[in-house]
């Protein structure tokens, strides 16, 4: 049984070993020269020195070979096209000459047990090439980042362009010239400005505290990296966008009362009685005492629900207008309801006929209807999340 075992797993050993080869070397064949580097490494890693890892090894020599050669003619043929927008591909292909050999200078030396040699990699100091390289590609982000800043006046887009190059050449090259102070520079002349007004085009009085909710701007949590919401006006901005909410018509209900009315009944235990035969004669027990049943009635009771009723609804649109040709860009429809309602209770008759659901109603007592503006005021919670979602779902500028 150990025996059968054991030739299993070796026989389990050897197929993955053919088949982490058949891989490696299909990738090699296949110009997939970094997958091939990758499978060869990661199987050399573990034992550079067994035999049954040989093949692993000749093929990373080829896969690193190629993918140099590879790469030097690209750049060469990129240098010789002199187009600034090829830095960056220069300079990241760079980058991976040397990550490459990076990967690979951990195994070395490399023994090709067949020959009696080591296996030959072609190390290249590339830190000049990679630091000129890098020059370049930070001179085009940066004279590009500074054409679009200059042209960001015909269009906020190139503002924000010019911030995303900036800042990505910041990052390459932290502290290059002045490109942080360019950066706050893109990103202000960037920003959308939207002022946000609340007009009443009904023929209802809008509660100011409500008003004041739904222009409470800073709790919507809506400004975001390239806009921000003012709902009162900075005299030193120019705003690119007006979001009005304009109120349509306001409907309150009347207040109403419904009554409900219930016949409840029950049969319930009332004393007790003791027990007489057909004869009239008391019944006994085994000692001598007179039994004793229980004496029921039926009680009867009549309940009366109250509901108190009243609605408001709110109904209005939602504008966005863009400020440089005055034109409506974008309207959306917005309600809102509230209800209020309120149900307390009275009876007459036996109380002991109801249910604890009717009981516990009882405890409750007519209350004052809130007033129009409580109601219009009420619904303030539930527009302010419906305006707010409109907002996120439609940007001003995509």
């Amino acid at each position: 049984m150990r025996k059968t075992t054991l030739l299993l797993i070796l026989s389990v050993l050897v197929l993955a070993s053919c088949s982490s080869v058949k891989t490696t070397e299909k990738a090699l064949n296949t110009g997939n020269y970094d997958k091939a580097i990758s499978l060869s490494i990661e199987k050399l890693a573990k034992n550079k020195t067994k035999e049954k890892n040989q093949p692993h090894v000749l093929m990373l020599q080829e896969a690193f070979r190629k993918a140099t050669d590879r790469d030097l003619d690209r750049i060469s043929f990129l240098e010789k096209e002199q187009n600034p927008e090829n830095f960056e591909t220069i300079y990241t292909l760079y980058q991976r000459l040397n990550n490459r050999q990076e990967r690979i200078k951990p195994l070395l030396p490399l023994r090709i047990l067949s020959s009696g040699r080591n296996a030959k990699f072609k190390l290249v100091n590339y830190s000049d090439r990679i630091l000129a390289a890098k020059e370049n590609y930070a001179g085009y982000l940066y004279e590009n980042g500074v054409a679009l800043l200059n042209e960001g006046d015909r269009n906020k887009i190139n503002y924000r362009r010019a911030f995303d190059e900036l800042r990505h050449l910041d990052k390459i090259s932290p502290n290059y010239r002045d490109t942080r102070n360019l950066i706050e520079e893109a990103h202000a002349k960037g920003i959308d400005y939207v002022h946000v007004s609340v007009r009443n085009r009904t023929d209802q009085i809008i509660p100011r505290r409500l008003e004041r909710d739904l222009l409470a701007i800073d709790t919507y949590g809506l400004n975001d990296l390239w806009t921000q919401y003012h709902a009162k006006k900075d005299r030193n901005i120019r705003y690119d966008f007006d979001l009005e909410l304009d109120f349509r018509d306001i409907m309150i209900s009347p207040e109403q009362v419904h009554e409900k009315e219930v016949i409840k009944e029950r049969r319930i235990k009332d004393g007790f009685k003791y027990l007489r035969d057909n004869n009239g004669n008391y019944v006994k027990d085994s000692l001598g005492n007179k039994i004793k049943v229980d004496k029921f009635k039926r009680i009867r009771c009549t309940f009366y629900q109250f509901t108190q009723f009243k609605s408001s609804k709110v109904t209005g649109v939602v504008k966005y207008i863009d400020n440089r040709t005055n034109q409506l860009l974008q309207r959306f429809p917005i309600q809102s309801e509230f209800v209020f309602e309120h149900i307390y209770a009275d009876y007459d008759g036996d109380r002991r006929a109801l249910d604890k659901s009717f009981i516990d109603l009882l405890d409750e007592t007519s209350v004052e209807f809130p007033s129009n503006e409580q109601m219009v005021y009420d619904t303030g919670t539930d527009l302010k999340q419906k305006l707010k979602h409109i907002i996120t779902r439609n940007k001003f500028r995509n």
